[in-house]
């Protein structure tokens, strides 16, 4: 089986957050981890925001070997259309919409959405996606 990440999960791999223990343990349940190709910069610009220099160096090598099993869903031109209809569909930010989008080219209701991002798990619902963590 596969499970869609969004950033919000995967963040708490390396940030210790309320649910990190919980994110890690669906993290390491799936094998087969989809994400979008935003979430590289999703991630890494908030490792650097919320870590010091130091502890952000070791969470982006950590997030790189991560990123070598993650099978990464491209931002197409259908994909960034998909992303626009949702967002106005739903009111979503920007960034949640690709997620969204993503997620639904990945195969929909078949797999499984984790986030940990309350806003963006109501929309993956009202989208019909089968959401996990929030």
């Amino acid at each position: 089986m596969s499970l869609y990440v969004d950033s919000s999960a995967l963040l708490k791999r390396y940030v210790d957050e309320p649910d990190s223990d919980a994110a890690s343990a669906l993290l390491d349940s799936d094998p087969s981890l989809l994400t979008a190709r935003h979430t590289i910069v999703e991630v890494r610009r908030n490792l650097a925001r919320l870590l010091s220099e130091r502890d952000a160096g070791e969470a982006r090598a950590a997030f790189a070997a991560d990123l070598a099993s993650l099978s990464l869903i491209e931002l197409d031109a259908d994909t960034c259309e998909t992303a626009a209809a949702i967002a106005e569909l739903t009111g979503v930010r920007t960034l949640d919409a690709l997620h969204l989008a993503a997620a639904q080219r990945a195969g929909g209701s078949a797999v499984p959405f984790l986030t940990f991002d309350l806003r963006q798990a109501q929309a993956a619902r009202a989208l019909g996606l089968t959401v996990v963590g929030a």
